[in-house]
């Protein structure tokens, strides 16, 4: 019997992005939104990354699962992803619910799937790509899913070769010389035995890239391509998490494979991750490119005009659309949309997240007539290691440095791994060191 095509594979493959939890490691850029909603490089959102993928991959029948503050993603998802209404392309949220027959908010990523497999067993897909919402990467799935269907595989997971420390903190697969996983292990930390025993083979090394002579071992991307059956299969029982739960189960009883991804990825689920990557697509020559016509990053359309500089020192940053720029100094930072910076600013390795309107209306208190107040980082700010959340007001003078301070809440700011964050919409006065 032959093997069925890859295009034609891609036609029956939905594709499930997890959403997350309550995001409490990107706090406070999590506080209003759920975590793929967080901006990313200036004009983007974090879950533009999985959605374009799969666009780019030919895979367009997509969901995306989230139950925390899900307002801003459905707005961000449903203006940005509008296919052929005559088609049946779509990308549609699925927020969290209590039905008849469970009354239980998601209790990891696994049982988000469940709650919800009824929907995805309405069509008759064949394979189920299950991706996680905040990682930055570019992936070709049609790759992925040849390799799977060459291996026959009930379910197979994309891993990343990394080096021995940065595996303490990742779930590790070990595989045979064909790549069929044999071991699974979640987080093994400082148990070197342990991580002694996952070393990847040396056929697998040199097929990667690699030299046998390296150590590496393949951690998961949290990547799962699943056949329809073997998906039901397991989740047939209370098991919360892929990761921790279903993949060490189903690993002796089916074909269970590794796909080595040799390209750029990054987890960007902590603050300090997110800052690293997001200063990281300032560089000359970044590690991950936005400007790849062939593999486009999709996102929703502003309509806003090009930017405006008014005189200005800028090195090595990204300036989104629609910003007002005056007499200012940026050097590797990234400016999002609508952000307006008056003159004599200095702004170094910092993300500002830019503005949803130019003008914000605020009412005194006490009641009287509203006020429209400027959104802006006001003169001769000085701005350091920071993340400027949107809609955030900046007066003059005023001061933003991490100085020697690592994890600390003020009442202006919160400080993660030595990078401050100044929390969405709030209004800082003239002249305040932070």
């Amino acid at each position: 019997m032959s093997k069925p095509s890859t295009e034609k594979s891609l036609k029956g493959t939905l594709a499930i992005i997890m959403g997350g939890g309550q995001g409490s490691r990107l706090f406070p850029l999590t506080h209003r939104r759920s975590k793929p909603a967080v901006p990313l490089a200036g004009k983007y959102r974090i879950v533009d990354i999985p959605i374009s993928n799969c666009i780019n991959s030919g895979i367009r029948q997509m969901y995306v699962l989230t139950q925390f503050n899900s307002e801003s993603l459905n707005r961000h998802v449903t203006s940005g992803y509008k296919f052929d209404h005559f088609g049946e392309n779509f990308v549609h949220i699925l927020a969290a619910q209590q039905t008849p027959g469970d009354d239980n908010w998601y209790q990891g990523t696994a049982d988000a799937v469940r709650q919800n497999l009824s929907y995805f067993l309405e069509k008759p897909y064949q394979h189920f790509l299950i991706l996680s919402g905040d990682q930055l990467y570019r992936m070709d799935f049609r790759k992925m899913l040849k390799r799977h269907l060459e291996n026959e595989a009930d379910l197979t997971i994309a891993t990343t070769p990394v080096e021995r420390d940065p595996a303490r903190a990742f779930g590790l697969m070990h595989t045979d010389e064909n790549s069929r996983i044999t071991q699974f292990a979640e987080k093994p930390g400082d148990d070197d035995d342990a991580l002694d025993k996952l070393v990847m083979p040396a056929p697998l090394l040199k097929s990667a890239g690699l030299q046998e002579s390296d150590e590496r071992f393949q951690a998961s991307m949290g990547i799962y391509l699943f056949n329809r059956e073997v998906l039901e299969k397991a989740l047939d029982n209370d098991l919360q998490d892929f990761g921790g739960d279903v993949i060490p189960s189903i690993i002796e009883s089916d074909n269970v494979y590794s796909y080595i991804f040799r390209g750029y990825w990054e987890d960007i689920g902590t603050i300090k991750s997110f800052f690293e990557a997001n200063i990281e697509c300032t560089k000359i020559v970044p590690a991950f490119n936005f400007f790849d016509p062939a593999n486009p990053i999709y996102t929703r359309s502003r309509l806003l005009p090009a930017s405006k500089i008014n005189e200005a020192h800028i090195e090595e940053a990204l300036l989104s659309d629609g910003c007002i720029i005056t007499s200012a100094s940026i050097r590797s930072s990234i400016i999002g949309v609508r952000s307006v910076i008056e003159k004599g600013c200095e702004i170094s390795e910092s993300i500002i997240m830019g503005s949803d309107f130019y003008n914000k209306t605020v009412v005194p208190e006490g009641g009287g007539k509203p006020k429209d107040i400027p959104i802006r980082i006001g003169e001769n700010s000085k701005i350091h290691r920071t993340i400027i959340d949107k809609n955030a007001t900046i007066g003059n003078g005023v001061v933003i440095h991490p100085r020697d301070r690592v994890n600390e809440d003020t009442e202006w700011c919160h400080i993660r791994d030595g990078i401050v964050v100044i929390p969405k919409g709030i209004s800082i006065p003239d002249g305040t060191v932070v």
